[in-house]
Parts: C-alpha cells; sequence; structure tokens
C-alpha cells in the first residue's frame, strides 16, 4: 500500500484542542480525519479546562509557544474568529516565603502587604508579598475549540465520532486501521493526539509508548459571603499548592493544584480532594463558605520532563505524537499547532514559530534515559 492510495493523507486520534488545532492546520493541504472515540469532540480535558493564559506556566521552554500564541488568541484572523478569545484578568503570585523567580522577560512587579489588601480584602495576616503578571487573562476554551473544528472542516477536513482506534499495522507507507466499530479505513501518516490514551494508541498501532502520564486535576465553584469577585485575578501560591479565580460576583473557581496520577478515564473529583482544596482557600482569605456549587475534574497529561511532544516517531515511520500538553495545551495551541504542522508537512517556514526550535519536543529526546528521568519544573 503507497499513501497516495490511501483513504486519508493524515488520520488525528483525538479531536480535543490538540486534534483540532493540527488538524486546522493541515486540512486544507491533506486529505484530514479526526477519529474521536467519545460522542463529541473535546469530552475530556478539553471540555472541562477552567484554561487561562499565563505567560510563566509551564517554564522558559513552554513559555516560547504561549508567548508566540498570544497575538493570535487575543486578535485571530477575521476568517477564524470575529471576536478574540481572552479577557485579561491578572495573576498573582503568593509567596509564602518562597522566592517568585519568573522566567525571563515576562512582565512582572512585586506587591507588598498593603496593596495585597486592596486587591484582595480579608486575604491572611501571613501572606505577606507576591508577584503580580499583569498579562494574565481568561480564554475561551469552547469558543476556541469550536473555531479551530470549524476551520478544519470549512478546509475539507472530516470527523467521526463514536469512533475509537482498536488498532493499526504499518502496511508498506501507509496505516490499515481498524476501529472498535469493526469499520477499516487506510491512512498514510497517524496523529497520535489522544491526551490521556497516548500510549495506549501507540501500543494499539504497534508503537513504543513515551510513558505519557495522566494526573487528574480537580475544580470546585464555590459560592462565598463577599461580592465584587469577578475580576479578582487569579491567585497561587509559587509553590504550587492551590489557585482560585472569580467567576461572577460571588463566586469563585477554586484548585488545590492536584496532579493525581491516574489511568485513562472519565475522570471525577473526589471528597478527599474537595475537602483539601477548600481547606487551602481557607487558609489564604476569611470568606466564609456558603456552598460548594459545583466540582469536576479532568485529566492533564504528561511527558516525563514535562514538556509536550511534537513530531515524528524516532522509530516506526509514519506516526506523528502530538500529546503530553500537561495544563498549558490551550494557551500554547495556536503555536504549537503552527509547529506540529510545520514538522509534520516538512515546512518551517511559518513565521509565528520561526524563533522557536522544536528540538526540545522531539519524541526522540524520550530514549534518552538521562532526559526521560529529568523533571523541567
Amino acid at each position: 500500500m503507497t499513501a497516495s492510495h490511501c483513504d486519508f493523507d493524515v488520520l488525528i486520534v483525538g479531536g480535543g484542542i490538540a486534534g483540532a488545532s493540527l488538524g486546522a492546520e493541515i486540512a486544507g493541504k491533506k486529505r484530514t480525519l479526526i477519529v474521536e472515540s467519545e460522542s463529541l469532540c473535546g469530552y475530556h480535558s478539553t471540555g472541562r479546562s477552567a484554561a487561562f493564559w499565563l505567560e510563566s506556566y509551564g517554564g522558559p521552554i513552554v513559555a516560547q509557544l504561549t508567548t508566540a500564541s498570544r497575538d493570535f488568541l487575543e486578535s485571530p484572523p477575521g476568517d477564524f474568529s470575529q471576536t478574540g478569545f481572552l479577557r485579561t484578568r491578572g495573576a498573582l503570585h503568593l509567596s509564602g516565603g518562597d522566592t517568585v523567580d519568573l522566567p525571563a522577560g515576562i512582565e512582572a512587579r512585586r506587591v507588598g502587604r498593603a496593596e495585597l489588601e486592596a486587591i484582595v480584602p480579608g486575604i491572611r495576616p501571613h501572606w505577606q508579598d507576591a508577584v503580580f503578571e499583569p498579562g494574565c487573562a481568561d480564554i475561551d476554551v469552547a469558543g476556541l475549540h469550536s473555531a479551530y473544528l470549524r476551520q478544519f472542516k470549512r478546509a475539507g477536513g472530516a470527523i467521526r465520532t463514536g469512533a475509537a482506534l482498536a488498532s493499526a499495522t504499518r502496511r508498506g507507507s501507509g496505516w490499515e486501521v481498524i476501529l472498535a466499530s469493526g469499520d477499516r479505513l487506510t491512512a498514510g501518516v497517524i496523529v497520535n493526539a489522544a491526551g490521556a490514551w497516548a500510549d495506549p494508541v501507540a501500543i494499539a498501532c504497534g508503537v513504543g509508548p513515551l510513558s505519557i502520564a495522566p494526573k487528574r486535576r480537580t475544580m470546585v465553584q464555590l459560592r462565598v459571603g463577599r461580592s465584587g469577585l469577578r475580576d479578582l485575578p487569579l491567585i497561587g501560591d509559587w509553590a504550587g499548592t492551590f489557585y482560585f479565580k472569580g467567576e461572577a460576583d460571588r463566586t469563585v473557581w477554586l484548585s488545590p493544584h492536584d496532579e493525581i496520577a491516574t489511568d485513562p478515564c472519565d475522570a471525577a473529583a473526589e471528597e478527599i480532594d474537595v475537602a483539601t482544596a477548600i481547606e487551602r482557600f481557607e487558609s489564604v482569605v476569611d470568606w466564609p463558605i456558603e456552598a460548594v456549587e459545583r466540582r469536576w475534574a479532568g485529566l492533564r497529561s504528561f511527558a516525563p520532563d514535562r514538556l509536550p511532544v511534537y513530531g515524528f516517531d524516532g522509530v516506526t515511520p509514519g506516526f506523528f505524537w502530538c500529546v503530553g500538553q500537561g495544563g498549558f495545551g490551550i494557551q500554547t495551541s495556536p503555536a504549537a499547532a503552527k509547529m506540529a504542522a510545520s514538522l509534520l508537512l516538512g515546512d518551517m517556514s511559518e513565521p509565528m514559530i520561526a524563533h522557536v526550535d522544536p528540538a526540545p519536543f522531539a519524541p526522540g529526546r524520550l530514549s534518552n534515559p538521562a532526559v526521560a528521568d529529568a523533571v523541567i519544573d
């Protein structure tokens, strides 16, 4: 079988933000199909994300993709969306005695106790200083994901939901794919954009896994006895044990910043994690909690070194990795999709990512035990 005789040039496994954004970049150039095991795209991590654009999040290497994505998210091309996807709110990194060390070049300023009390009335006395990062912004995740899917379909891309990949076999220069329904199709390239299911998908294709680890993240919506919270900054401690932000006048979204190792699953919040989130929240402010209005959880998936993975597999031809986006997959999606598309198509001329070295994201780095065991904060 040759790639030119396949049903599709590219088969993308996974319709979340990674698969949708990459698909939107290549559908006009390659016959592309997205297969999604759930009944709708974005059911798991993408659909449950309380995402924000935070330039300092993920470390200096990820920050290159985050920074490169800002203009697109703020003012996308008119044929992509008539409105932007960002709502700026700023972020407060509470130090708790720790040194707040942001990546170089990120706009930030020191905040003392008096200003903290003005920004966060009722903040507990032991929080004496913080760093304010003014560029932090909420992301309209649903709007962004939908826009990518629309662009993908306008460019000729096809989507099949309820279509899990059961197995795939390399034949000549293409792939023979069997779906869980028993349907068969052929593709020149398989893109693994399966998020928490990245390693199982690789194994089903006869490809060595990369130890992509799903981690559960808990979110809680609280109604509190304090008003005027909608425009509250994103507030978290630099040690990474909590964050919360205003959602409505008397409502906050809160997380214990947990990363609980789990198998790929339909994640749900557990009582112990909700209780931990509330305990940590109460250590920050004196606001009375009136109700837990909502709780949910999603899976964030990480490579061993906590950098995303973009590129062709180093052993199996025709297998492309687009995984390990952790908690920064939404905020980096414009630049990451363009970089992944450039690598897949063999054309690195895209201006948005001209300054970004793709080498740190290459799958081959994880075959080096010294790299695979490293952890980048």
